[in-house]
């Protein structure tokens, strides 16, 4: 156990991505503030103003300064660190020889500017806003960003967004895809059963409005295959055979940005996959399309759905805890790099704390596990800190514990929120 293989991975990681990265006369001039220090910068970042951040990482710099440079500095680069780190690291944690993979979306708000590609407008927000749409695949297990796709809102799009990362990435070992509600879609469906090494469990709609093949299914308990061929023409045949049409444009392209458009494959298309419903504690039935092998049960499809909660609490904490909520610049290429930083802290972090021994109490009601908040601050000024001792990090960690409270439930309550002011923030 310790923590000089995670950092020598960062490290390699930040030295790989600016060896590929090309700038010019950008950082030729000899200064104190040099691109792997910027990078390096925001990785370890907490909350407050930036020049709270510079005076804590003991930069002898200005806030304007570090806005220069970090200008000079594409998102890409911030990306391939993330991949790279992702790359020299090993998230071995699997559930019954899967690697599971959880998808879904989230908003991060930016500074007002109507003249960005972040900033939407409609009826329900008529003075508009700006925000970028982050859709990662979040390992479950390892609690660990795998891949991320950042797109403007008004050009948000999860299922495209998922179909990039699915053709991007190649899968070693056995990957299930676990999504909500949203991904479901034939597209998508057959894109995961095209792809080696790859399973799919989605929940899909169980009304008037889903799937044909599941729209016709008894509102109860089950667990059937449903086959269907899917077609983009309308011959007798097709009819005949009694075929699913998707009215594909004849104008469309293969990966087009409309549902109705989106689809990358010949027609006819024979598809085949379970359809598992479930009763709910509520009383209500929950239904998901799934590729997996009839050895997984009903009560293991309930199980693993419902690990797709941790997804949601990883957005609370890369809003929260790594300080999303404020981000330092005003550009959508400024957010991109904040965004990128906190991934990879999240993942630094998260690595680090697989290597803790959490001592638990003998005679406790709960079991303990490391509080995430104090390990990500810990983590940041392990970073900071030249020299620092990784087992000295490792016992900290320790220090810290929170109580495991199983199958706690408590209503979701959403609310909009805005960016907060650059003047209007809070201390920390």
């Amino acid at each position: 156990m310790s923590v000089r293989p995670i950092h020598a991975a960062l490290n390699a990681a930040i030295s790989t991505a600016l060896a590929m990265y090309r700038h010019g006369k950008n950082f030729s001039r000899k200064s104190a503030l040099t691109a792997e220090k910027v990078i390096r910068l925001f990785i370890s970042a907490e909350g407050g103003s930036l020049d709270k951040i510079i005076h804590t990482a003991g930069l002898n710099v200005t806030a304007s300064a570090v806005s220069q440079r970090r200008a000079q500095i594409p998102p890409e680069v911030f990306r391939n660190v993330f991949d790279h780190f992702n790359a020299g690291c090993v998230d071995s944690d699997l559930f019954r020889g899967y690697r599971l993979l959880v998808v879904d979306g989230t908003t991060v708000n930016l500074p007002r500017n109507p003249k960005s590609p972040s900033f939407v407008q409609n009826d329900g927000i008529p003075n508009g806003v700006n925000q970028l749409h982050v859709t990662p695949l979040y390992d479950i297990l390892s609690r660990t960003f795998a891949d991320v796709v950042i797109q403007p809102e008004p050009k948000k799009d999860e299922i495209g967004a998922l179909v990039e990362m699915l053709e991007r990435n190649t899968f070693p070992q056995k990957t299930l895809i676990i999504a909500d509600r949203g991904f479901e879609g034939y597209n998508l469906i057959a894109h995961c059963l095209e792809k080696p090494n790859v399973d799919f469990l989605i929940r899909v709609k169980q009304s008037r409005s889903a799937m044909r093949e599941v729209a016709k299914l008894p509102m109860m308990e089950l667990d059937c295959m449903v086959g269907f061929t899917i077609t983009t023409t309308q011959t007798n045949a097709d009819k005949q055979g009694g075929y699913i049409h998707l009215q594909v444009p004849k104008k469309s392209k293969a990966g087009s940005k409309t549902r109705r458009g989106r689809w990358d494959f010949p027609s006819p298309y024979p598809m085949r996959f379970r359809i598992c419903r479930f009763l709910l504690d509520n009383g209500e039935f929950e239904t998901v399309a799934t590729s997996l092998p009839a050895s997984f049960t009903l009560d293991d499809i309930k199980e693993l759905y419902h690990l797709r909660w941790g997804i949601e609490t990883s957005f609370r904490d890369l809003k929260y805890t790594l300080g999303l909520v404020n981000l330092h610049g005003k550009s959508d290429a400024f957010a991109m790099q904040e965004l990128l930083s906190s991934l990879t802290a999240y993942n630094y972090t998260s690595r680090v704390c697989r290597e803790v021994i959490v001592r638990q109490p003998k005679d406790g009601v709960y079991a303990y596990k490391v509080n995430f908040k104090m390990a990500v601050m810990l983590c940041k000024e392990f970073l900071r800190t030249p020299n620092a001792d990784g087992e000295k990090l490792l016992k900290e960690i320790a220090r810290y514990t929170v109580p495991v409270r199983p199958n706690r439930q408590d209503e979701r309550n959403l609310k909009v929120k805005g960016f907060a002011g650059f003047v209007y923030r809070v201390a920390a």
